[in-house]
């Protein structure tokens, strides 16, 4: 695996992000105008049928249903943790509803401890602390309103969609998982749409259509950001997202964020960085100088421990998706 690989990847991510933050961006222009439900179901329902044909496309064995249950719940926390989103997104700065979006990874560690009897290293318990600690700096509860309470739901529904990944079975492919997600979410979020239905304008349905396709974008860049690289090579990229909504939420929304928010992501992000890798790549870098070692050279040590982390990591571990589909 060459650098160029890992340089793809991380343009990939970062082009994901991008469209992800464009979402975020929609779903805000809409301005609380929509019914959550309407927008629910309109961006479950063009989902579904954009996947469709890339479904049908697949073998008969690859397009059955497995683990039904668990595909139906995890379908369902598409409904609440969209719906959840909706609100804090419309109510909350773009900063401040994105860096609590990004604890997921966070929330996912004592989750895996309730739900997978993993165990939790001092490392990953003090990680986790100071992640929680900024999440608590970006809403302030003296200043806590509802939509961060919504903010919160969605990180939860984030990490437990996430975490459920782990429980399908192999069999599933991607597509399969993401055209069964879809299309199983549909049932409940068309009546809920029905029974809150009120009209829609072209714009605001432009907007819904065009958050799906964002959304399905950033879905289709993340899989095929995490199939060339190994997770820890490329995560730094997962953080442009928070750059991105940032820049978005100060141009089109005025939405300039204060001291303790950009704190409170800082304190967010950290913890998430791939520390290991950086910190090698630095040693590296340091040992070669004093010897004066082509530039070339120094690549190759660096590719090599690129590489051994690569085989470390299963192809299903760099597949995982992060956000709602």
């Amino acid at each position: 695996m060459s650098f160029s690989v890992v340089n793809l990847a991380i343009i990939l991510l970062i082009l994901g992000n991008l469209a992800a933050s464009l979402s975020d961006v929609a779903v805000k222009l809409l301005n609380g105008e929509v019914s959550t439900f309407q927008y629910i179901f309109i961006r479950q329902l063009f989902s579904t049928l954009v996947i469709c044909p890339l479904w049908l496309k697949q073998s008969k064995q690859k397009r059955k249903l497995y683990s039904a249950k668990l595909n139906l719940f995890r379908a369902h926390l598409i409904i609440i943790g969209s719906g959840c989103m909706v609100i804090a997104i419309t109510h909350l700065t773009l900063a401040t509803a994105n860096a609590v979006f990004h604890a997921a990874p966070l929330m996912m560690l004592p989750l895996s401890i309730l739900l997978l009897r993993e165990k939790l290293t001092i490392k990953s318990s003090v990680l986790s602390l100071i992640g929680f600690s900024g999440v608590i700096v970006v809403l302030r509860p003296s200043e806590f309103e509802l939509a961060a309470v919504f903010a919160l739901v969605t990180t939860f529904t984030i990490a437990l969609f996430n975490l459920t990944a782990r429980k399908l079975p192999t069999e599933q492919t991607v597509v399969s998982t993401l055209f069964w997600t879809s299309l199983l979410s549909l049932p409940i979020s068309g009546c809920l749409a029905i029974f809150y239905w009120e009209p829609i304008s072209t714009t605001n349905l432009l907007f819904i259509l065009a958050s799906a396709t964002l959304v399905l974008t950033y879905n289709g860049l993340a899989v095929a950001s995490y199939q060339r690289a190994p997770a820890n090579s490329i995560a730094l990229a997962e953080n442009s997202g928070l750059v991105f909504v940032t820049l978005f939420g100060v141009t089109l929304f005025n939405e300039v964020p204060d001291f303790f928010t950009i704190l409170g992501i800082l304190m967010i992000i950290l913890p998430l960085l791939p520390w290991k890798i950086l910190l090698k790549v630095n040693r590296l870098n340091q040992s070669s100088e004093p010897t004066n070692q082509p530039t070339r050279h120094r690549r190759k040590l660096i590719r090599k421990y690129i590489d051994d982390i690569y085989h470390e990591y299963p192809s299903e571990k760099r597949s995982k998706l992060k956000r709602l589909n």
